[in-house]
């Protein structure tokens, strides 16, 4: 089994670096009473784990049978295939119907069923930014006609995908990145456990660094460096092709055209599916190759601050282009 399976958390209590969200869910769960959730973050952060907690406090045994897990990102990717493949939703999908209305009706039937041991079902939606409007505007009304019997989550790394009558109707969970100690600690105890030699602190930080507060990906690079026996090359693992999207983008930047450097930024969101964060993280590396001027580091971490707090992505790449054109005239 592999380490990131096998070190999964099953508890709120391992959950690491989400001390606030855990805390919010955690007390839904004491008190049988769980709103619509909106959870925002970025990709390795205990999104999902959290989720499964939740529902595992709720409904125990009993989990598996009121949790709907739909992959939105599969769903809208694959297609028709997806649902004539997934043994719980194959018998409800009808060839003559258009996908979205396909998934309208499967997600308000999934709604509508009585729960079991229970006074509603969670569903969840993984990816929830990649749902159409359409789509969006068709959930909201069945939030709203089967709140008796179902309680939905919107899982996220991008929240302005999430339109505002969804927003609005769910209570806001925001995850951050795993700060960098916590992860080192975290790596050490799996170390212990396996009863693998320690490492020395160095690559430790620098699996944690490389890692940008993804626990998944640090766990992965880990097993990779214990197995491999030799020091992991940390750079053979990195985003080229967005890496080299953010080089072009500072180009754009040096050359005086911001028009281009937006749209270039807004495309590794739209095309690439980065979430903000993560295009940030990416002119970040392309910067560092070129200035290092007090007024750039400032915007980037204005942007790094408000992206984490969960404002508008587009709105703040735009900013931060302008503050990074500025600091390097």
């Amino acid at each position: 089994m592999l380490w990131i399976e096998r070190y999964r958390p099953v508890t709120f209590d391992e959950i690491i670096g989400q001390d606030r969200a855990t805390a919010f869910l955690r007390s839904f769960a004491e008190r049988r009473s769980v709103p619509h959730l909106l959870i925002a973050g970025p990709s390795g952060s205990g999104r999902m784990s959290a989720v499964r907690c939740l529902a595992q406090a709720l409904y125990a045994d009993d989990a598996g049978e009121n949790l709907t897990v739909i992959a939105s990102g599969d769903l809208f990717g694959e297609g028709r295939t997806y649902l004539e493949e997934d043994e719980r939703f194959s018998h409800l999908y009808r060839r003559e119907e258009s996908l979205l209305s396909n998934v309208k009706r499967i997600v308000r039937t999934y709604a509508m069923i009585r729960p079991l041991n229970a006074e509603y079902r969670m569903m969840v939606f993984l990816e929830a930014d990649v749902l159409p409007a359409e789509m969006q505007q068709a959930l909201r009304r069945t939030m709203e006609r089967s709140s008796k019997t179902c309680r939905f989550v919107f899982v996220t790394a991008r929240q302005s995908g999430i339109i505002t009558p969804i927003a609005s109707r769910c209570f806001p969970v925001t995850f951050r990145p795993i700060p960098i100690d916590q992860m080192i600690d975290h790596l050490e105890g799996i170390l212990a456990r396996e009863g693998a030699v320690p490492l020395p602190e160095d690559d430790l930080a620098m699996i944690a660094t490389a890692s940008r507060g993804d626990i998944r990906r640090a766990i992965m690079l880990l097993e990779l460096t214990v197995r491999s026996g030799r020091p992991l090359r940390i750079d053979a693992y990195e985003q080229t092709s967005a890496g080299a999207t953010a080089c072009e983008v500072i180009e754009a930047l040096e050359e005086g055209d911001l028009t281009q450097a937006r749209h270039l930024a807004e495309s590794l969101i739209i095309d690439g599916g980065l979430s903000g964060r993560e295009v940030l993280l990416e002119l970040r590396k392309a910067v560092r190759r070129r200035w290092n001027d007090p007024k750039i580091a400032i915007a980037l971490a204005t942007a790094d601050a408000r992206l984490a707090g969960g404002a508008g992505e587009f709105v703040q790449i735009g900013a931060l282009l302008a503050g990074i054109a500025e600091g390097c005239r």
